[in-house]
């Protein structure tokens, strides 16, 4: 296995676990180390970088890779392609891009679940568009200023309020002879 290869899947892990990396609560019971020993073999080649300062990382640390590692090798061989491919793209953006990301993304978990479904089902619909249309909406929020982008917004959240209720499907009537 290549360096180039070994440090972007650690990338994928580190990004994986950023989240484990926040600040615990005050109160919260602190994380417990994980003992390299009771690590898989395909945990031990994934985290081999870390295998000399492993007792030495903190607790968190050490379970945020872990599961980092988990969620690597459950994943199929087309996911762990797209994680690959994705990574590469987090690593050509600016810091400043980076930043603006990561504050969408804790903007977003801090969403209700209902709210965060929504954002999800508008996403999907999205990309469910003609690529010409979502280019045409993507340069019209680029060219809206605050206050119109606003307005979209509110526009939008009207029109979903005003779309009736999908009715849930009817079980067939008997025919009468």
């Amino acid at each position: 296995m290549n360096n180039k290869w070994r440090t972007g899947i650690l990338g994928l892990l580190l990004l994986a676990a950023a989240p484990a990396f926040a600040q615990e609560a005050p109160g919260a019971n602190p994380p417990a180390p994980v003992a390299w020993s009771s690590l898989s073999p395909e945990q031990h080649k994934l985290l081999s970088r870390f295998g000399g300062q492993w007792n030495s990382l903190p607790p968190s640390r050490q379970q945020a890779l872990t599961h980092g590692t988990e969620r690597w090798l459950g994943m199929s061989a087309e996911q762990r392609d797209k994680a690959r491919e994705r990574f590469g793209h987090w690593q050509t953006l600016l810091p400043v891009e980076r930043h603006a990301l990561r504050s969408r993304w804790q903007k977003f978990q801090a969403l209700p679940p209902t709210e965060q479904a929504a954002v999800r089902d508008n996403f999907h619909k999205f990309q469910q568009l003609p690529p010409a249309r979502r280019q045409m909406l993507r340069d019209q929020w680029r060219a809206a200023s605050p206050v119109q982008r606003q307005q979209m917004i509110e526009h939008a959240r009207e029109q979903r309020e005003q779309r009736p209720m999908p009715r849930p499907p009817q079980a067939p009537r008997p025919s009468h002879r």
